[in-house]
């Protein structure tokens, strides 16, 4: 009885087991087939789509709007470039000298001047004396004629000498220095340059640079040290161009105890005449990718293009830029990240279908 009872015990076991192993094979299909199921339910939309080497987003509207993407469209803009050349710190020891010249014959003229002043005074005393019965002698009364016919001559060499002296002054030094030079109490200018408080620089600048404006200032450095700028005021043209250097050449001031005479200078900027036309792309436009400045601009309502732009000329606004960005393309200036993230999502995507 035990023995029969042992045989079906072990037989229901068997066949709770066999009914196991048939749930789990029929039903492995069934499984798989529900997980490809929910699978298809949950993809994600295929956003990103390259198109002829270009990778382009398709964002809607509406995700635009939830995810805090919008666009500006960009302005026009006329950029001067800005240039370097060089220049050298002159030494004023001719300018100097030639002032020294110049008030020592004027004050030699004033002098001069005085004396025939009197001279003349004497001669009419003695002509008019002269003419009331002889009460002064004819040879006196040219004695006196003498001295002021000699006053009047060495006026005359003088005056020469002055004109001299002012033509060497304008042909090394221009206009505005020669008047500073002639003048008897040096300005301001002079004086500091005189004291060495500043110091003369010359400029060589190209040929399509426009003229400096009066009180402009431009930024000089040392060749020994470009990064330590100094200020230099614009004075004048310079009369006499640079040997080296063919060029425009003007006369700037710094005031500086650390620059000598014959020192070279350069980094100095210019504005030239020629004008580039491009956009100017606003800085929160602007995302940083593998050490590059890219920019998505919007070429239709849903679609988003990464481009490359230049970050080399940096405006107020943000930089400006020459390319394939025209005025009033549409850049994203809002949530340009995120579309770069649905890039790299959507490259991880692609990875993993592999």
């Amino acid at each position: 009885m035990n023995r029969k009872v042992a045989i079906i015990i072990g037989l229901q076991a068997f066949l709770i087991v066999m009914l196991f192993w048939l749930l789990v094979f029929y039903g492995k299909d069934e499984f798989e087939a529900l997980n490809v199921h929910d699978d298809d339910e949950i993809e994600t939309p295929q956003r990103v789509i390259t198109q002829e080497g270009a990778t382009t987003i398709n964002i809607s509207a509406a995700t635009q709007v939830q995810s805090g993407i919008y666009t500006t469209p960009l302005s026009a803009s006329a950029h001067q470039a800005n240039v370097s050349t060089y220049g050298n710190v002159l030494s004023i020891e001719s300018l100097i000298e030639l002032r020294s010249r110049y008030l020592s014959a004027s004050n030699e003229m004033e002098a001069i001047k005085a004396s025939l002043m009197h001279n003349k005074n004497e001669w009419q005393r003695f002509k008019t004396l002269n003419l009331d019965d002889k009460n002064m002698s004819d040879k006196a009364v040219a004695a006196a004629l003498a001295n002021v016919k000699s006053d009047e001559l060495r006026i005359s060499g003088i005056e020469s000498q002055l004109k001299s002296i002012e033509e060497s002054l304008l042909q090394s030094w221009g206009k505005p220095l020669t008047v500073l030079a002639k003048q008897k109490n040096a300005g301001t200018l002079l004086q500091a340059l005189i004291s060495n408080q500043s110091v003369l620089i010359q400029t060589t600048l190209p040929f399509d640079i426009a003229e400096p404006k009066a009180n402009s200032t431009i930024m000089v450095a040392p060749t020994a040290a470009p990064s330590h700028t100094i200020k230099a005021n614009y004075i004048s043209p310079a009369p006499i161009s640079n040997n080296t250097i063919q060029g425009k050449t003007y006369f700037y001031e710094a005031s500086s105890a650390e620059l000598r005479a014959g020192m070279q200078v350069n980094a100095i900027t210019a504005t030239t005449n020629k004008k580039s036309e491009g956009v100017i792309v606003p800085n929160n436009a602007i995302v940083w990718y593998a050490g590059k400045p890219w920019v998505y601009q919007k070429k239709e309502n849903d679609l988003f293009i990464r481009l490359p732009i230049s970050t080399d000329i940096e405006v107020e606004e943000g930089w400006f830029y020459q390319g394939t960005l025209q005025p009033d393309d549409e850049v994203v200036t809002s949530g340009a990240q995120l579309l770069l993230s649905e890039e790299f999502k959507s490259q991880i995507t692609n990875e993993n279908d592999d």
